[in-house]
């Protein structure tokens, strides 16, 4: 496995060079056009994390892996990474054209946080597929990032943070409107949040992460300081579901991912994810996969 790739090596891998404003006190801002590396000059996007956020209009189709999902670009997109959800691009030679921003943790500091919106959340759509007139109104915001980056202007990364906003809610006002319905959260809810925050933390598993800690209902319960049946009522009343089911959902995914993507073995994907024994992994992937780990990989 990758990993975590760093503006630096972005910038190596990428340009071959670094700039010099990298590191500064008001973070990392930059805008880039596609145009150079499409088609027969397109460049591998490699599977792993990134320690940036990347906003990309993409023009023409290709093949997006999201952790365990694969989705089929058709025609044009708008799409979201972040910090916490390895990702590559395949098909690349099909990519006509297309504009994309990154930026890192510290642009936003004191001014909003991008990971309260679902685009940039783990469970959130990360790929919005355009219309021709879609198109049109997300190049016009492009337009004014580049030509704002390039100006004099004092407060010109106040309004490079504005723009970013405006292409977050342009793609969060496409899903249905009841996605985005908020309730006041009760004590149950806040259980069944913190709960899958803790249990998403643990991933995606790499050489910097190697191995999980919290495995079982009992193991979450005690790291937040509640009775292991306050826990499985609160998650089952929010999550429809019961503790287990969730956890065992969450490990099958991250066994699909290092399966896939990694070149670890058997067991050593068997002890990143806490399992005692390698047969231990490969009996619990066997019955909720249908398929053995080997059979798996070999798909």
């Amino acid at each position: 496995m990758q990993a975590v790739e760093s503006l630096e090596d972005f910038y190596k891998r990428k340009f071959d060079w670094i700039p010099d404003n990298l590191k500064n006190e008001i973070g990392h801002f930059n805008i880039f056009k596609l145009e150079p590396f499409t088609g027969k000059n397109a460049r591998p996007v490699p599977y792993k994390r990134r320690d940036f956020y990347k906003v990309m209009l993409v023009l023409g189709g290709g093949r997006v892996h999201y952790a365990d999902r694969i989705i089929e670009v058709k025609k044009q997109a708008l799409s979201f990474s972040n910090p916490q959800i390895p990702y590559k691009w395949e098909h690349t030679e099909d990519i006509s054209g297309g504009v994309y921003c990154i930026f890192d943790r510290h642009f936003f500091k004191d001014f909003g946080s991008v990971n309260d919106y679902s685009v940039f959340q783990p469970q959130g759509e990360h790929i919005f597929e355009l219309s021709d007139d879609q198109v049109k109104v997300v190049e016009g915001v492009y337009s004014k990032m580049l030509k704002e980056i390039q100006s004099d202007y004092t407060h010109k990364y106040d309004v490079l943070r504005n723009l970013v906003f405006e292409l977050v809610h342009f793609a969060m006002k496409m899903q249905p409107a009841t996605y985005f319905e908020k309730q006041e959260m009760n004590a149950s809810q806040r259980i069944s949040t913190m709960f899958m925050e803790l249990l998403e933390r643990q991933f995606p598993i790499d050489e910097d992460h190697r191995q999980i800690e919290l495995r079982s209902a009992s193991d979450f319960a005690d790291q937040l300081n509640v009775h292991v049946n306050h826990l499985n009522r609160a998650v089952k009343e929010n999550m429809q579901k019961t503790t287990t089911e969730i956890i065992t959902e969450r490990l099958l995914k991250e066994s699909k991912i290092l399966l896939r993507h990694s070149d670890w073995d058997i067991a050593e994907i068997a002890y990143s994810l806490d399992f005692k024994e390698a047969t231990h992994f490969s009996n619990f992937f066997k019955k909720h996969a249908k398929l053995s780990p080997t059979q798996f990989r070999r798909a």
